[in-house]
């Protein structure tokens, strides 16, 4: 599924060069992202709303989003290749797992919004190209990007020095992470090092560095002769919502994962 942002789309060569970007955006480009919260108040209750309606926050989630927009920076436009130029379009790859206010789907459930298809939104019109902005499952960008069906991804992707050997980095945030346990589980104490995940059920997203933190963590506990997370190895969740709901519900005693999305 891909969004086309500025009318008909014209037709796209595929780029002859290597890939050039992931986490991508333009230093000179950032997006704001406002914020309401109510200590009594659950997320999607009647509370909540009102919250935010008192701190007047009103999040447009409808298909038909008024991006923000910026003009065409000829800096910028004359370091691009010859065949992007004249491809015209900017193809990015955007993860929307249930993550607002980064990426999410509308209210038809198929078109992404939110601050880092807005980025995309901005980065191709600094760049005079036409976006089409495609959701892809975080475990697929790796292949999308390598292959050229994308030109860059913008989504959570942490720096690591393998992945610095394949792809060039455009940071726009702080990549911290974070855990995520329910208010009431009161089994789960303050996570600060390998020991404190032991015995706990734990889930994680597929192919992510903090899954590969999270089992270095399990092995440290093992070798040193401790009990290993519950049922030996995490429990994965593609969809971010359905790991709220885990957390939520008791099914799961902690999630790790990117501290934007959870906070």
């Amino acid at each position: 599924m891909s969004l086309r942002t500025s009318g008909a789309p014209r037709a796209a060569r595929r780029p002859s060069r290597r890939t050039v970007a992931a986490v991508a955006t333009l230093p000179l480009l950032a997006l704001l992202a406002a914020c309401a919260t109510s200590a009594d108040a659950e997320p999607g209750t009647a509370d909540n709303e009102k919250a935010a309606e008192a701190a007047g926050l009103v999040i447009d989630t409808s298909p038909d989003q008024e991006w923000i927009h910026t003009t065409e920076s000829p800096e910028a436009i004359a370091l691009l290749p010859e065949d992007v130029k004249a491809a015209g379009v900017l193809k990015v790859s955007t993860t929307a797992g249930g993550l607002p206010p980064l990426g999410f789907l509308a209210d038809d459930d198929k078109t992404p919004i939110g601050n880092e298809p807005n980025i995309a939104v901005l980065v191709a019109d600094a760049l005079g190209l036409e976006l089409e902005l495609e959701v892809k499952a975080w475990a697929d960008w790796p292949l999308a990007l390598q292959s050229g069906d994308v030109d860059a991804v913008i989504s959570n992707v942490t720096v690591t020095e393998e992945r610095k050997e394949l792809y060039d980095f455009s940071s726009y945030r702080n990549d911290q992470l974070g855990w995520l346990a329910g208010a009431s589980n009161d089994k789960v104490p303050a996570i600060k090092e390998a020991k404190d995940i032991a015995g706990l059920t734990v889930g994680v997203g597929s192919g992510t560095n903090q899954e590969k933190i999270l089992l270095a963590w399990n092995q440290e506990n093992i070798d040193a002769g401790l009990e290993p997370i519950k049922g030996g190895e995490p429990e994965y969740y593609e969809d971010y919502k359905d790991a709220l709901l885990a957390v939520a519900s008791g099914r799961l005693d902690l999630y790790v994962g990117p501290n934007a999305s959870l906070a």
